[in-house]
């Protein structure tokens, strides 16, 4: 007998949020407190991620990240190797607690450049709206799978396989999925 259900996607290392957490609070002068306040979460869950215990979905680091003025990938990214290869459902994923919405980082911005590559999986129901990013953020999605309905809140736009977009990623946003196992790629520039 087989098992025909697919294995959740890995779940991010939790030390890699927490290291990265305290380096950019650090780096950026703020407390505990001052921190949770400006990313609008409890101070106690800043506390748990930076001591690596927890379970931080999407909109809390994305929240994060913006309060600290650096793009998500700064807080989910790996270690890098010399070589890097991430086999399809592999890779640091972060699950959206809003809709059915799961973002894989593929390639974070090296030092000196400023964009990060994703590899987004979503399925219909609640759209994932995103609050504005760090500002002069771009989004430019091509989708691979499906059908998506994306961009600014009130401009949102129906894409199919091989359709490309950009956007302002520095305003409120959203995606949704129009077809089960809707699929992009999302790079998201940082000026």
């Amino acid at each position: 007998m087989t098992d025909d259900t697919a294995a959740p996607p890995p779940r991010l290392p939790l030390d890699w949020i927490a290291a990265a957490l305290r380096r950019e609070r650090t780096r950026a002068g703020l407390s505990l407190s001052e921190l949770a306040k400006r990313a609008g979460i409890a101070k106690s869950t800043l506390s748990q991620l930076e001591a690596a215990g927890g379970n931080p979905s999407v909109e809390t680091l994305w929240a994060l990240g913006v309060a600290l003025g650096v793009p998500f990938s700064a807080l989910v990214e790996p270690p890098a190797p010399a070589v890097q290869v991430i086999r399809a459902g592999q890779g640091p994923t972060v699950h959206s607690e809003q809709a059915g919405y799961a973002a894989t980082l593929l390639s974070a911005s090296p030092p000196g450049a400023r964009r990060d590559l994703y590899h987004v999986r979503l399925e219909p129901g609640a759209a994932r709206v995103s609050e504005p990013h760090i500002p002069g953020s771009m989004e430019h999605l091509i989708v691979s799978e499906g059908r998506v309905l994306a961009g600014p809140r009130g401009e949102e736009v129906e894409l199919g396989p091989g359709d490309y977009m950009a956007f302002r990623g520095d305003v409120a946003h959203a995606y949704e999925a129009l077809a089960p196992g809707s699929a992009f790629v999302l790079v998201m520039q940082h000026v």
